[in-house]
């Protein structure tokens, strides 16, 4: 499961819970992105800090674990760079899944070598209220890649909406979990401070 995870809430981890359901997963991976391609035009918290939030707030799933791959690997972050990168750890054996949110999978056919992407995953589409999916797979069909979705609630929580809570000293209780909102509050994240 790919993703900024700035920070992680309960609609990623409701995410994860569910395609590890639906899709009979042997576990689910969080891969914290390292630099970012796609978040170019907005401050983005450490890569750090958000690999921490990632570990606190997935420690208790013993279906989730959490990667340091894209975090180390220096530069930008490709979503097809990791895939290829998986893929060669893995072996041609795997079936590999890349779970990632609507408004994300909305724009893959944007993203550097999308249709290489065909090769090496299957794209698995969590999604929010209000995207209309019939589009994108058509689109997404003609280019050869494979694309499932997956209804999932709680997908209404955004991190947009967190960081934009917490700049403003308002509550995000229950849209994340405790610890994590510990972890923001501790090192300051999200604020004019920061």
């Amino acid at each position: 499961m790919g993703g900024t995870f700035d920070p992680i809430h309960y609609g990623h981890l409701v995410a994860a819970e569910e395609a590890l359901v639906q899709f009979n997963l042997d576990r689910v991976v969080f891969m914290p992105t390292g630099e970012p391609a796609r978040k170019v035009d907005r401050r983005v918290s450490s890569a750090e800090h958000r690999y921490l939030m990632t570990v606190i707030a997935t420690a208790s799933n013993p279906d989730f674990e959490v990667s340091r791959l894209e975090i180390d690997r220096p530069g930008m972050t490709y979503t097809v760079d990791t895939m290829t990168q998986l893929r060669s750890i893995h072996g041609s054996g795997a079936e590999l899944f890349f779970i990632t949110g609507a408004d994300a999978v909305l724009e893959i056919l944007t993203w550097k070598d999308s249709a290489r992407l065909a090769d090496l995953c299957t794209l698995i589409a969590a999604t929010r209220p209000g995207f209309d999916m019939a589009p994108f797979l058509e689109r997404a069909n003609e280019s050869g890649l494979v694309v499932q979705t997956m209804e999932v609630p709680a997908l209404a929580i955004s991190s947009t909406d967190i960081r934009s809570r917490v700049a403003s000293r308002r509550p995000v209780r229950y849209l994340l979990p405790e610890a994590v909102a510990a972890y923001v509050a501790k090192n300051r994240l999200y604020t004019e401070e920061a």
